[in-house]
């Protein structure tokens, strides 16, 4: 792969690499747009351009060859989903007094470090930072730079604090990258010492030409609804599995159909019986806690007059049906409750209760 097939914000891409072209790249760098806007992918092949070994030219400005030791060491570390489920089995099989020293870190480079939200929490705590500030003050050791890159933007708060320290003082061979959906959970003084760009959406029309040629198995609606859900993310459309986030949806009618015709609740706790305690549990919450807010986007949208933004297409009818007795505010109402239910699951509140508790709560 090469920066010709990265798809879509070539401007922005076009920009870094003439930074790098000049050897005026920031030493800390916020990547920031939607989930499967492509920010891991790009962190990483410019981490390879700033490593390789047999640099070239493409469109005059920098490329990495792709077949050295540095690009090939640095690109096992793509599929990220694999390789953390790798440190987290390995941290598994570690003593139990070890297993609480240990943090998950992805280093298939030497001098480049991923460091992805840790679990059971899932954020990038105190320790993390450090083993990042300590190794920041060793020169590289088969390459150019100390690269690091934070695949999340949820910090503990003092896993936040100590990341500042090595902004405000970075070592001339160190760069950092910080990816985030949201920039705005990064502390200001982080993001005020970060230079940020900013992922845009690609229309879906393009995102649909491209399911057709990399997801044959579905449909053209199947295409155009997975076009739609991801938001302009063509990393998320890619990696869409309907029939979960389908199932998922179903769940989520079946929660707000209970908040909006109160009296027989045995189809909500049937619905949110299934949603446990443990890492399975926490994943299939997630989806469920995604597929309630493109409802309510798409519930918005139709209270609003604008049909064409709704992304669940396949249920326009359903949608109307739901959104027609609410108002904007029972919307948002219902948004602010849903945070509060996705902070206590890092707090490993009950989930299913905690649902139950979310939808009884929007009763009409």
């Amino acid at each position: 792969m090469a920066f010709a097939d990265f798809h879509g914000n070539h401007e922005i891409v076009r920009s870094l690499r003439e930074m790098l072209a000049r050897d005026r790249f920031p030493h800390a760098v916020i990547l920031a747009g939607p989930q499967g806007a492509g920010k891991y992918t790009l962190a990483l092949m410019l981490a390879q351009t700033m490593e390789c070994l047999q640099p070239r030219e493409s469109d005059g400005l920098p490329e990495y060859c792709g077949v050295c030791s540095n690009c090939e060491r640095i690109a096992q570390a793509a599929d990220l989903d694999a390789r953390f489920a790798e440190a987290v089995e390995a941290r598994e099989n570690l003593r139990d007094t070890d297993k609480r020293e240990t943090r998950i870190l992805v280093q298939t480079h030497p001098d480049v470090m991923i460091v992805p939200p840790d679990p059971p929490q899932m954020m990038i705590k105190v320790d993390q930072v450090r083993q990042v500030i300590q190794s920041s003050h060793f020169k590289p050791a088969d390459a150019r730079k100390r690269i690091f890159i934070f695949t999340d933007a949820a910090f503990m708060k003092e896993a936040a604090n100590a990341l500042l320290k090595v902004l405000e003082e970075p070592p001339d061979f160190a760069n950092i990258f910080l990816l985030a959906k949201n920039p705005g959970e990064l502390l200001p003084t982080i993001r005020s010492r970060c230079v940020t760009f900013t992922l845009g959406q690609l229309p879906t029309v393009e995102i649909e030409q491209y399911l057709e040629r990399h997801r044959p198995e579905w449909n053209p609606r199947q295409r155009q609804l997975a076009a739609r859900l991801s938001g302009g993310a063509i990393g998320r459309a890619r990696g869409l599995d309907l029939e979960q986030y389908i199932n998922a949806r179903k769940d989520a009618l079946a929660m707000l159909n209970a908040a909006l015709q109160p009296g027989d609740h045995s189809i909500l706790f049937r619905a949110t019986e299934t949603y446990k305690a443990g890492g399975d549990g926490k994943e299939k919450t997630d989806q469920l806690l995604g597929a309630l807010y493109s409802v309510l986007k798409d519930m918005m949208a139709l209270i609003s007059g604008a049909p064409e933004l709704v992304r669940n297409i396949d249920i326009t009818s359903e949608l109307k049906s739901l959104a027609s007795p609410v108002s904007f505010a029972w919307i948002a109402q219902a948004a602010q409750q849903l945070g509060q239910v996705q902070s206590g699951m890092r707090r490993n509140v009950l989930r299913s209760l905690s649902l139950d508790a979310f939808a009884l709560s929007m009763e009409t």
